[in-house]
């Protein structure tokens, strides 16, 4: 890295012609140092084992002597399969080849051959994917797998590599300092290089491997902490400085006591409030875990100070709740509290605006309305975003812009692992409420297969019997072709049959306007509906205490995270609530996702449990994730080394030797090329 030798065009090294190259690029390999950079996937271990401790399916490496003449069955349409017998110390077994009839000549009584392959335990046969005609001694243990395109082979690949790192490697610079390699005991950049690409043994692999998932991780966490250093330092907040002595009164005219986990977080966002930096603050909360009383405790101190402040929900009757709740807790305070949605229309609309824009009303809660040009506001010193990744960056741009430099808070009530979190969101703060309200009873949730409707019918029965509501969630709004689950109109049709005369069925999905799903929400919410038939369109900003039953059709096509955000949308009243999963998961992942969905109603354990499952470009969704592509580093199982990175990042950035000492010189460029600051460049 930072050498212009490291820059030379991969067409240099010898036996790189135009083809050649072509096949490189495609691989985003076009000069030495991405080559040197393009790192295996895997390592094949040719370390030989003994059978009698190897279990089945693993794969083995074993020398062996030839015990017979190889033969040879075809099995039509070229395909073949090659039987020898062979000696492995005391065991006599067979090892099978596919399509390599040529081995046959190779395979000579007497000889001894080193074979690896996958060891079947019942058959005594090992599957063999290599062979090496000669004992183990002359080869090597480990060896590098690439992920390459065509028939390009491996041990080319790597002749590439070793030419590269024996040409160019004296001209590498090692972007970790000293004295954080030293703290970390890593090695090198020059000895990490050669021990992912050629090691010698286990631990030079394992050691080379912990070096570049520290340093990748190392690397973006320091352009996060720079980059929050850099507008820290630029950017001028607003200074709240809210009546404690007011705010400690309205805490305790609340109807329950916070939990501490929200007495952490309300302290978290006041101390914000208090310097002159701009909050850029993340809350986190489970479904239930008491979001929106943290959000009005602090709004109320940024009213103390005598600013106002906003709340932006997704959809109009979150907000109309959300209005509800502010209304009823700060009636005896004399906070005027106002509503503005798409419903707002004509005289009222420009009333309320005109009292907005003259200081008469102190907290606006609304959807996207509240972003439109004629709202004005007086003096805009709070905001605070609800389920903020249903709005663009532009759309909270927007609402921020409209007060002079306020303070800034997103709320989400999706569980986001600390992995994932301190990588999507590492510019900003974090806040997480993870404890419950006392006396919130846990919802039961239940796993049936397809042939036990029967039984979920009787239960949900029981449940509308004694004044109770339900939801049922389907994947689908009508019949694929290509899938064989239940659709919403189907349910909504099977289930209005099954209760006609007795209960009212709703149904509600995408396909519905924002107006008619508004209204369908209000008759389920008004008890004018029983059952609501819905898509997972549900999912965000429904509070109806007196729903306690739900059951998901084909719940396997859910992820964890989705199935608990509906599996919220009951549990919110006095009464015990039931969640029924109807599955038949054709799969071992899909299995342990209704496990686990029966065993915690934790979102963090089981958004935890999901990451791990699916893997963090899936938690997100690929195309929005905001994660970084990480070459090495495996955000599930690297997660304390993101943590060490982070810290260290953090610390970093804060001292003026990082910004002056020639020490980090390699680190300053890094950041300058990022683009996260106009630095040096080093050649």
């Amino acid at each position: 890295m930072f050498n212009r030798e490291l820059q030379t065009p991969i067409t240099e090294l010898k036996g790189v012609g135009k083809e050649t190259a072509e096949h490189l690029a495609a691989l985003r390999i076009q000069t030495v140092y991405d080559l040197m950079y393009t790192f295996p996937y895997r390592h094949e271990d040719f370390r030989l084992k003994d059978l009698a401790q190897t279990p089945h399916n693993e794969r083995v490496t074993v020398e062996a002597r030839v015990e017979r003449e190889a033969s040879v069955m075809f099995l039509g349409k070229g395909k073949s399969r090659l039987q020898v017998q062979i000696l492995v110390g005391r065991h006599l077994i067979k090892a099978v080849f596919f399509n390599q009839t040529y081995l046959k000549q190779k395979l000579i009584p007497g000889n001894i051959v080193t074979i690896t392959g996958k060891w079947d335990q019942g058959r005594q046969a090992i599957n063999g994917t290599h062979v090496h005609f000669g004992p183990k001694t002359d080869q090597i243990d480990f060896e590098p797998v690439y992920s390459l395109r065509g028939n390009f082979q491996q041990k080319r690949f790597r002749g590439f590599m070793r030419q590269a790192l024996d040409t160019y490697g004296d001209y590498l610079v090692d972007v970790l300092p000293e004295a954080v390699r030293t703290q970390y005991q890593l090695v090198d950049v020059r000895t990490g290089l050669e021990g992912i690409h050629f090691p010698q043994h286990a631990d030079h692999a394992k050691q080379a491997r912990r070096r570049f998932v520290f340093e990748e991780l190392f690397l973006f966490q320091l352009q996060i902490q720079a980059l929050r250093k850099a507008r820290r330092d630029t950017e001028v907040g607003t200074v709240i400085k809210f009546d404690n002595a007011q705010l400690k009164a309205f805490i305790a005219s609340l109807p329950y006591e916070l939990t501490n986990a929200q007495k952490r977080v309300v302290n978290e966002v006041c101390r914000d409030l208090l310097t002159p930096y701009r909050m850029n603050r993340l809350l986190q909360g489970d479904v239930g875990s008491g979001k929106t009383v943290v959000a009005a405790i602090t709004l109320y101190a940024a009213v103390t100070a005598g600013y106002q402040g906003a709340l932006m929900a997704p959809t109009e009757i979150l907000a109309e709740q959300h209005a509800e709740n502010l209304h009823a807790w700060f009636a005896p305070f004399n906070v005027r509290v106002a509503l503005l949605s798409g419903s707002v229309k004509g005289k009222a609309r420009r009333e309320l605006l005109a009292q907005l824009a003259n200081g008469e009303i102190d907290l606006l809660i609304g959807t996207h309305a509240l972003i439109q040009p004629e709202v004005v506001f007086h003096n805009l010193g709070f905001v605070i975003t609800d389920e903020q990744h249903r709005f663009g960056v532009e759309q909270r741009r927007i609402l921020r812009d409209k007060g002079e430099n306020p303070d800034v808070l997103f709320m989400t009530a999706t569980p986001i692992p600390r992995t994932l979190s301190i990588t999507a969101f590492g510019e900003m703060d974090v806040s997480i409420i993870d404890e419950m309200p006392a006396g919130r009873k846990p919802i039961e949730t239940h796993w049936v297969k397809k042939e036990q409707f029967g039984a979920v019918v009787q239960k949900l029965e029981s449940e509308l019997l004694a004044g109770r509501q339900a939801y049922a969630i389907c994947p689908l709004i009508e019949e694929s072709d290509k899938l064989d689950v239940q659709n919403a109109v189907e349910a909504y049709e099977q289930l209005r049959e099954i209760f006609r005369g007795r209960f009212e069925v709703g149904l509600m999905h995408g396909r519905l306007t924002p107006a008619e799903k508004d209204a369908v929400m209000r008759d389920f919410s008004e008890g004018k509906l029983h059952i609501l038939v819905s898509t997972t369109v549900v999912e965000v900003g429904v509070n109806v205490p007196n729903a306690t039953f739900m059951v998901v059709y084909d719940a396997e096509r859910f992820g964890l995270a989705q199935l608990h955000q509906l599996r919220g949308r009951v549990g919110r009243g006095e009464h015990q609530s039931y969640c029924v999963l109807i599955a038949d998961p054709k799969t071992d992942e899909g299995k342990e996702r209704m496990l686990s969905m029966t065993e915690t109603n934790d979102g963090f354990k089981l958004a935890q449990k999901d990451l791990e499952l699916r893997g963090p470009g899936d938690f997100f969704g690929k195309k929005q994730s905001g994660l970084p592509e990480f070459k090495v580093a495996d955000l599930v199982h690297d997660y304390r080394a993101l943590e060490v990175a982070r810290q260290t990042a953090s610390e970093l950035v804060q001292t003026d030797a990082f910004w002056q000492h020639e020490a980090y010189a390699p680190l300053r460029h890094v950041l300058a090329q990022s683009g996260v600051l106009d630095g040096e460049r080093i050649d």
